[in-house]
């Protein structure tokens, strides 16, 4: 078993969670249901997947509970994306936290990439 605690994309997913809670907050009333509701989850999905494969016994169930936790990152990247094409925030509003969702992508990558590596699959 893994200390998810020690891990830096672990670390790196918290920061993840709450800048995406701090932006959900500027968004409409409107989209508490929609935008905000999806990006949150989509959000903490990230270092709780991270933590969840750490429990597990074997590489391969580690590896794909961080492909789970890539997909969630990208789910965010896209309600980003979405939330600037509706003008709901700015270039300069997304800016730092494309920056971190992008370190975390490569952080997770990186380690799915070692796994795949050190058991040649």
């Amino acid at each position: 078993m893994r200390i998810y605690k020690n891990l830096e994309i672990w670390k790196n997913g918290i920061q993840v969670v709450k800048y995406i809670y701090a932006l959900a907050q500027k968004l409409p009333q409107s989209e508490k249901f929609g935008l905000k509701s999806q990006m949150s989850r989509a959000a903490v999905s990230i270092p709780s997947n991270i933590a969840e494969g750490c429990s597990r016994n074997s590489d391969i169930e580690f590896k794909r509970f961080l492909e789970i936790a890539m997909g969630s990152l990208f789910e965010v990247e896209t309600q980003i994306t979405i939330c600037e094409e509706l003008n709901y925030y700015t270039h300069e509003e997304t800016k730092e936290i494309k920056t971190l969702l992008t370190q975390e992508a490569k952080m997770i990558n990186s380690l799915i990439t070692k796994i795949k590596t050190a058991k040649g699959k």
